[in-house]
């Protein structure tokens, strides 16, 4: 007799594939100094800020972002889940990674065998924050695994938590007992998450960009100790080092893996095995009847030697019964350490502690509410994932492009009183490791403003007190070998600088270009002020206030690149935008556009804090008159210049006959805060259809997405040509929300699914890249922009 399958609670809006299966031709990367770990990327586990860990479709856990802003891509095999099964005197045992390790380690173990062309092992599915791997055709029990991270929309406590839960649910579906074993290896890796090198060398790459050494101190476990612990009802392991003071070091705290005890079940336990030996110590007894013998080893390491936990639940699953068995694994790392001196404690110590000792409390606070954590995510999700006007690719890709916010080497601090909700960062990327680029996050910030808005404003707000700032250090500059000055006072930055610094103190971290002389710059500082005071309520007049004196001096020294006094500020030929391989000369549609945009939104600003009586420096009544000046000069002048009947023209001086995507950013802007329009709406519209026809439906068929500048054939005006020819995946999605908001909805889902399928088909999910091509390859993974898609979300609520 067959019993029936439970139904297990996975969303049928999931990126999934069969567990193990690989891609015969996943994308690669475009330039050889780019990281390219490969295909096998799945959703990262912990907390914004926390530090997290990755585990793939493959079952290994193999992505290590816990030193903050650093990225560390390796299957680390002795952390691992591995089942026993024993059924009719029938026995098996499987360490659960379809990827033995390469080393030799660990030999003595068996490994899932992994999904092909014709058999499923299994499948995984994720839907950020949650992922689940159910076990098909190996056990004759039906197994499911999920996992999760407390992280849920306007919660800014348990979505800084360092914790994974992962709830097995196993179902007997036969009319025989069966004896099932759930083990969890882990290896203490305390010590090993921070540089080696005290003083990394930067150098620049050879796409012009900076990067500085990186050695983590991996393997590196001498004097590393594990303790088993028994707390009532909890059962589990405290990996530490010795002589952690109360002021512990980067890299230096707590992991704690955890179970829960009770009379149905047996918990087994080994808290010193050698994970970098053949692991017969662990395997001889587990794969023989799913036990351990119970070890209480104590003994620090030493000189060369690693060390690991083992937990294992064993229980009786009669025929048709289910059974759930939790696990749960925290990691207690409280300082981030940047240069030399320079550190923070992370978001989450404000309500654990800052001792590095603190992995046990957190253990027990996820056993009291791993339920109710499970019960928010699902309300948070539920209204757009209830919704039928919206696709299934959609809701998936909406949810999983949030991952970057625990993936992205991203920083959350500890409170104080000049940062009620603690300093946050994201990086651009891995390859571009600064964070926060301005230029970048105009369309990428929408994921992070709509559901967690005080972080956003938090990032606004540092950018602000940096526009007077300034650093006359001179660099050479990577895409022309100029020399330049760090940062101008006045001019906006356009990051909050890089890990081994000091973020949000050293901006402008990046010198591919000379980005004093960006254009695009202040106008996006200004509209993001402006949209995130406008869609958080409209209340926030203190943030306003804030931003008020970097909102005139910005627009100030922008406007000295108005050399003709025309009322707009001209491009200079090199590439002094986010298009920065992109050369744009005199007034330019995406710059002119923003500028324009910008303005109205700086008068709007000046208008509102006029009428709450703000007495201000600079002078607001002064400031609308200047701005009012210069917009009625622009805007007529903008339009006279650039349209051509079909779109605007690139800019007013290269002669180019390319149609830019993004060309009316300004435009996109200046409708969604409600500001009076820049161009004429039937004009945006035309060049709306052409932009959709040329570089999406005439670029290869519209396969891969829009181009970002093609002729209106979809040809390219140079064929070596490298941002034009390039796909954006965040442009796409902002130009999905302007298509929404000109009333062309097919398109925009047409556009943005075409995106989805290249990235989430092809190997490139869970490090979604900057730029994929028509040829296969990618650039700059793990990329903010990409978290537009939400703008699309946004635009669909307030059509």
């Amino acid at each position: 007799m067959q019993y029936p399958s439970p139904t297990v609670n996975i969303p049928p809006y999931t990126w999934n594939r069969p567990i193990g299966l690989g891609w015969e031709k996943p994308y690669t990367v475009r330039y050889p100094s780019n990281l390219d770990d490969g295909p096998f990327h799945g959703m990262p586990l912990g907390g914004f800020g926390a530090g997290c860990i990755g585990r793939s479709h493959r079952g290994d856990f193999n992505l290590w972002h816990l030193d903050g802003g650093e990225h560390i891509f390796r299957p680390l095999p002795g952390c691992q889940f591995s089942v026993f099964e024993e059924i009719d005197g029938k026995r098996q045992a499987y360490a659960l990674s379809t990827q033995p390790p390469q080393d030799g380690s660990l030999s003595a173990w068996s490994w899932y065998p992994t999904s092909d062309q014709h058999t499923q092992t299994g499948t995984y599915y994720a839907l950020y924050p949650r992922s689940w791997f159910v076990y098909e055709n190996v056990f004759q029990t039906q197994l499911t695994c999920e996992q999760f991270s407390p992280v849920w929309g306007g919660n800014y406590q348990e979505t800084s938590y360092p914790i994974a839960v992962f709830e097995w649910i196993a179902h007997n579906p036969t009319d025989k007992l069966i004896i099932l074993s759930i083990l969890l290896t882990w290896e203490n890796t305390i010590g090993w998450f921070t540089n080696s090198l005290e003083n990394p060398t930067v150098k620049v790459r050879d796409d012009g960009s900076p990067v500085y050494e990186y050695q983590p101190r991996w393997g590196d476990s001498q004097d590393n100790l594990n303790r088993f612990v028994e707390d009532f009802h909890r059962v589990g392991c405290v990996m530490t080092r010795l002589n952690i003071n109360d002021q512990p070091r980067e890299g230096e705290g707590q992991i704690a893996i955890a179970t829960i005890s009770n009379p149905a079940v047996e918990v087994y336990y080994h808290n010193r095995w050698n994970p970098n030996g053949n692991g017969y110590d662990i395997w001889e007894y587990f794969s023989k009847d799913g036990s351990l013998i119970d070890i209480q080893d104590d003994r620090p390491a030493v000189e060369g030697e690693r060390i690991g936990a083992a937990l294992a639940v064993r229980c009786i699953l009669r025929p048709g019964k289910i059974r759930k068995i939790p696990f749960f694994i925290a990691w207690d790392l409280p300082v981030c350490e940047f240069e030399a001196g320079v550190s923070y404690y992370r978001h989450y110590t404000d309500f654990f502690g800052r001792n590095g000792r603190n992995a046990w409390s957190m253990i027990r606070t996820a056993m009291k509410h791993s339920d109710t954590w499970r019960e928010n995510i699902e309300a948070w999700q539920n209204p757009i994932l209830n919704r039928q006007d919206l696709p299934p690719w959609f809701k998936m890709a909406l949810f999983n492009e949030l991952y970057l916010l625990t993936d992205g080497g991203s920083l959350w601090t500890a409170t104080d009183e000049d940062q009620p909700w603690g300093r946050f960062a994201v990086l651009e990327c891995l390859d571009y490791r600064w964070y926060e680029s301005l230029d970048v996050r105009l369309y990428g910030s929408f994921g992070l403003l709509m559901s967690w808005p005080e972080l956003e404003k938090s990032v606004i707000r540092t950018f602000a007190k940096a526009i007077a700032t300034a650093d006359h250090t001179p660099r050479i500059i990577g895409y022309n070998q100029a020399s330049a000055i760090r940062k101008a006072a006045g001019a906006t930055p356009h990051d909050l600088g890089a890990p081994n610094e000091h973020p949000w103190e050293k901006t402008n971290y990046t010198s591919y270009q000379d980005c004093n002389l960006w254009k695009d710059l202040p106008c996006d500082f200004v509209l993001q002020v402006y949209r995130d005071y406008l869609l958080t309520g409209a209340d926030d007049i203190q943030f306003l206030v804030e931003c008020w004196p970097a909102i005139v001096e910005t627009l100030d020294y922008l406007k000295t690149f108005d050399r003709d006094q025309d009322g707009i500020p001209e491009n200079g030929g090199a590439p002094d935008q986010t298009f920065d391989d992109w050369r744009l000369v005199g007034i330019s549609a995406y710059c002119g556009g923003l500028w324009l945009a910008a303005l109205e939104a700086a008068i709007e600003i000046a208008n509102i804090l006029l009428s709450h009586n703000r007495d201000l420096t600079p002078d607001t009544t002064k400031a609308i008159a200047t701005w009012t000046n210069w917009l009625e000069t622009a805007k007529p002048l903008y339009d006279q210049t650039l349209w051509n009947g079909s779109y605007y023209n690139l800019d007013s001086q290269s002669g180019s006959d390319v149609v830019m995507a993004d060309q009316l950013c300004g435009q996109f802007y200046a409708a969604l805060l409600g500001l009076p329009d820049i161009v004429p709406p039937h004009r945006a519209q035309v060049a709306l259809q052409t932009i959709y026809q040329a570089c999406f439906q005439n670029f290869h068929n519209g396969k891969f997405g829009a181009a970002n500048g093609v002729r209106t054939t979809g040809e390219p005006m140079n064929p070596n040509d490298t941002h034009p020819l390039e796909v954006w995946t965040g442009i796409n999605f902002g130009l999905g929300a302007f298509f929404i908001q000109m009333g062309m909805k097919e398109e925009a889902f047409q556009l943005a699914e075409a995106v989805i399928t290249q990235v989430y088909q092809n190997g490139l999910q869970f490090r979604t890249p900057e730029a994929i091509t028509a040829a296969g390859t990618f650039r700059a993974s793990h990329y903010l922009r990409a978290m537009a898609i939400w703008a699309m979300y946004y635009q669909i609520q307030h059509p």
